[in-house]
This record gives C-alpha cells, structure tokens and sequence, in this order.
C-alpha cells in the first residue's frame, strides 16, 4: 500500500508546477515486480490527470487576479499562452505529459475555459500514453537481459 501512495503522490506532484519526476519511481515500482503492473499505471494515470486538473483550476480563477503587481506572469507571457491555446486548441494538451511545457500548458487550458470533460480525457489519454511507454521501457529492458 506504501508503493501505491508514494507512486500517487510523486504523480500528482509531478502535475503541478512542481519539480518532481513520477516516471522513475513507476520503472522503479515496474522493475521490482511487487505490484500488478496495471494497477501501477492506474494509479500513476489517477494521481497525474488530479494534478493536472489542480493546474486547471488554478488557471479557470488566474484572471482573478490578473493585472495585480505580484501576479505571477506578464500580460505579453499570458497573452502569447493564450494565442498558442487558440492557434493549437484542444489537441495541444495531447502535450500535457512533455516536461518544462505540459504543465503550464493545463493552466492554461483552464484560463481558456476548456471544459472539464474534455480536459480530462485529452489529458488522460496523454498521461497514460507516457506511463505505458514507461512500462514498454522496463519490461523491455528486463525482458532483453533475460533473454
């Protein structure tokens, strides 16, 4: 139970616009073997789509506070986010697992209004792709050295 809360946890950390890497605590988890590999990448997928959904949060109420001095980005960073998420629309969070870009990228699809349900399967799907392409690494590691 332990390996599955430490898991979520660096997975949804890993969302937010914190530093934190999921993909080597999951091929660490995937390489012991103790776990079903299926319930691993369920509960990285799980805790990942949460963050990112914390990050839509944060960006759906961001033009709260828009405009005040210790806001966080300039009206040119936020406009040119802005121009990108409507030049690219919803596809682009297919690129919400890339690090340095994914992040931001959900904020700000939610600054942009996109609704929750396709939010949430677009980033799903996106989350998912990069944890099996994880698992393929592993098992094909492992599978390679015992061959």
């Amino acid at each position: 139970m332990l390996a599955y809360g430490g898991l979520w946890l660096s997975a949804f950390g890993a969302a937010t616009l914190l530093p934190l890497q999921s993909e080597s605590v999951l091929a660490g988890l995937l390489a012991l073997g103790e776990q079903p590999a299926w319930a691993l990448l369920a509960v990285a997928t799980f805790g990942n789509v949460l963050g990112s959904v914390v990050n839509w949060l944060l960006g759906r109420y961001l033009e709260h506070w828009r405009g005040r001095r210790w806001f966080p980005v300039s009206e040119a960073q936020l406009a040119a986010a802005q121009a990108r998420y409507r030049r690219f629309g919803r596809w682009s969070l297919l690129l919400s697992w890339v690090p340095v870009i994914g992040d931001p990228l959900t904020v700000v699809a939610g600054l942009m209004r996109e609704p929750l349900p396709s939010f949430v399967a677009i980033v799903t799907l996106a989350k998912l792709g990069r944890y099996l392409a994880v698992a393929a690494a592993v098992f094909g590691v492992l599978g390679d050295g015992a061959s």
